[in-house]
C-alpha cells in the first residue's frame, strides 16, 4: 500500500443515488487531482472498483488500531492509516447468516429475509448489492463464505449476482477449515483433507483426520488470482473469509454425538494444542505462554491480516489501487467457541458482551475504509452505521436507483467528509418472533430481552459497556423507541 500522497480537503458536494456515475467521478476527480487521485483520463473515467472484505467473528478490540496489544494485523493497522476507521460501526446480526443477508440485501433483520441461521436463504424476489452492479457491468465474485442458499435453492450466490463463487455455500461447512471439498461455482472441488463427519450441518462439517489443504489458503489464492484476471473492467469482490470462526466440532471435546476433539486427538499431531482454532501453524505465538486455543486465535488473525496485505499489493501491482474503495468489518462480534477464551485477548474491547449478544460487544465491529485520494488517510469517524448501508452507498457512488424497500443510508457523505447522513434514524437488529431486539438512535442504544420484557436504555456517550439502564431517567426516549419498535418487523412467508 502507498501512503506517499498528499491529503487536501475534499470539496465534494454529496450526490444522491440515481446521480449521472459520469458526473460524480468526474467530481471525484477533479476533488482528488491535486492529491494522488486518478492517473490519466481513461482511469478518470472508469467506474470504481468495490471490494469488501468481511473477517468471521473478528472482535472490536482484535486489531492493532482498536487497541489489541499482543496480536500483530500490521497490514490492517496500515490500512487504518491510509483510510477511515470507525468507531461505531454494526453489523447486520449477532450471527452469520443474518448479518450476510443484511449486508448484501440493504434490509435490516426486521425486513431481510434471512433472519437466522439455518435459513433456507435468499429468494429470487430478493435483491442484492451484486445483482445491482452486474446489472451496471460489473464482473462479481463471492470467494469465502457464503450462507444464503445452498446449490439447489435460488439463494445460491450464482442466482444472486455473482458471476464467480469459490468456497463454502454452507455456514456448516465452513467450521472445518479442512474439509473434503470447496464450491466452485456450482461444481463440488474435492481436496486432499481426510475427514471423519459430524451428524450435524447434514454431514458437511466435522473434524479432519488428514489435513492438507488449508482453506483460507485456497480461498486467498482464488481470490488473487480472480483479481489478476478481472483487473481490466469494473469489479465487485466480496471477499468473504472464514477466520478466526471457530471449528466448533472440534472444539467440542465431550463428543456430544460428533466427532468432536476427544475422538479424533490421537490424528490431530502438531494441531491437538490448538484444537477448534484451526490454523496450519502457531506461527510467531508459538513460544508464548498462552493456552493453545489462543495461540490458534492469534495466529489466525495475524494469517487474516496477511492476506489484506495480499490484496492491497494485488490492487497496487494491477494499477486499480486507486480507483477501488476497499471495506474491511467482521460479522459480529468475537467468540467463544472451539476453546477459544474471547476475554483472554480482550477482544471485546470496552464493549459488553460477545457474538450472540445484542449488546454491543456482540454487534459493534472493526470498521476500516480505504479509497486513496477520495477518503482521507488516517481519519477517524464516530458516526453510527451498519451493514444495511453498504448498499445505498454503492448505488451513490457508483450512480445507480436503489431498489425499494431498502433500510440503509448512504454514507458516501461521512467518507468524504462532506456532510453526515442522518444521526437521526434507528438502526435495528431483531426480527424473529419473541426474541431480543436492539435499537440504536443517535448516542442511544436500546436492548429488549423478549417482547414482554422491559426495554433497557442506555446511553453510549458516556457509557459505552452499556452497564447503566437510564430508562427510567429518559422515558421520553423510551417511548420514542416503542413506537418504532411497533413496525420494525415484517412477517415472512409462512414457508420460512
Amino acid at each position: 500500500m502507498s501512503s506517499n500522497r498528499t491529503n487536501l480537503p475534499l470539496t465534494l458536494l454529496w450526490m444522491s443515488p440515481g446521480c449521472v456515475r459520469g458526473a460524480l467521478l468526474a467530481l471525484l476527480a477533479a476533488s482528488a487531482g491535486c492529491s494522488g487521485g486518478l492517473r490519466d483520463t481513461a482511469a478518470r473515467d472508469a467506474p470504481p472498483n468495490f471490494v469488501w472484505i468481511l473477517a468471521d467473528d473478528l472482535g472490536y478490540g482484535d486489531l492493532g488500531s482498536y487497541g489489541q496489544e499482543r496480536i500483530q494485523t500490521p497490514h490492517l493497522d496500515r490500512m487504518a492509516e491510509e483510510g477511515m476507521r470507525f468507531t461505531d460501526a454494526y453489523a447486520g446480526f449477532t450471527v452469520c447468516a443474518p448479518s450476510r443477508s443484511v449486508l448484501m440485501t440493504g434490509q435490516h433483520t426486521g425486513h431481510t429475509r434471512v433472519r437466522r441461521n439455518g435459513s433456507p436463504g435468499l429468494w429470487d424476489e430478493d435483491v442484492t448489492v451484486a445483482e445491482l452492479l452486474k446489472a451496471e457491468g460489473y464482473a462479481t465474485a463471492l470467494i469465502g463464505k457464503w450462507g444464503l442458499g445452498m446449490e439447489d435453492s435460488p439463494g445460491a450466490p450464482w442466482r444472486q449476482g455473482f458471476d464467480h463463487s469459490y468456497g463454502y455455500l454452507s455456514q456448516g461447512h465452513a467450521h472445518n477449515y479442512y474439509p473434503e471439498f470447496l464450491m466452485r461455482n456450482a461444481e463440488r472441488v474435492p481436496l486432499r483433507n481426510v475427514v471423519q463427519r459430524s451428524g450435524r450441518y447434514t454431514g458437511m462439517s466435522g473434524v479432519a483426520t488428514e489435513r492438507v489443504d488449508y482453506s483460507h489458503d485456497l480461498m486467498m489464492g482464488e481470490a488473487l488470482s480472480w483479481l489478476e484476471s478481472n483487473a481490466t473492467s469494473a469489479f465487485f469482490l466480496y471477499l468473504a473469509l472464514t477466520i478466526p470462526h471457530a471449528n466448533n466440532e472440534a472444539g467440542n471435546r465431550d463428543g456430544g454425538g460428533d466427532p468432536g476433539i476427544a475422538n479424533v486427538t490421537a490424528d490431530l499431531g502438531q494441531h491437538r494444542e490448538r484444537v477448534g482454532m484451526e490454523v496450519p501453524d502457531a506461527g510467531q505465538y508459538q513460544g508464548e505462554d498462552w493456552p493453545g486455543p489462543q495461540k490458534g486465535t492469534a495466529a489466525m488473525i495475524s494469517r487474516l491480516d496477511e492476506g489484506v496485505g495480499q490484496v492491497f499489493a494485488a490492487l497496487q501491482r494491477l494499477g486499480v489501487d486507486e480507483r477501488t474503495v476497499v471495506f474491511f468489518s467482521s460479522d459480529n462480534g468475537p467468540h467463544a467457541e472451539g476453546g477459544n477464551d474471547p476475554f483472554f485477548f480482550d477482544s471485546n474491547g470496552p464493549l459488553q458482551g460477545y457474538k450472540r449478544s445484542l449488546h454491543d460487544g456482540g454487534i459493534r465491529v472493526p470498521t476500516i475504509v480505504r479509497w486513496p485520494g477520495r477518503v482521507r488517510a488516517g481519519s477517524v469517524s464516530d458516526f453510527p452505521w451498519y451493514f444495511a448501508d453498504f448498499l445505498p452507498t454503492v448505488a451513490d457512488i457508483a450512480g445507480f436507483e436503489m431498489p425499494d424497500g431498502i433500510d440503509g443510508t448512504s454514507i458516501l457523505p461521512v467518507l468524504l467528509e462532506t456532510g453526515a447522513s442522518s444521526e437521526d434514524r434507528f438502526l435495528y437488529w431483531g426480527g424473529t418472533t419473541g426474541r431480543a431486539e436492539a435499537v440504536r438512535w443517535g448516542r442511544w442504544k436500546a436492548v429488549r430481552e423478549a417482547p414482554d420484557q422491559p426495554l433497557e436504555l442506555f446511553d453510549l456517550a458516556s457509557d459505552i459497556g452499556e452497564e447503566r439502564d437510564v430508562s427510567a431517567e429518559r422515558e421520553e426516549i423510551v417511548r420514542e423507541i416503542l413506537a418504532y419498535l411497533e413496525s420494525a418487523v415484517t412477517a415472512l412467508p409462512a414457508s420460512e
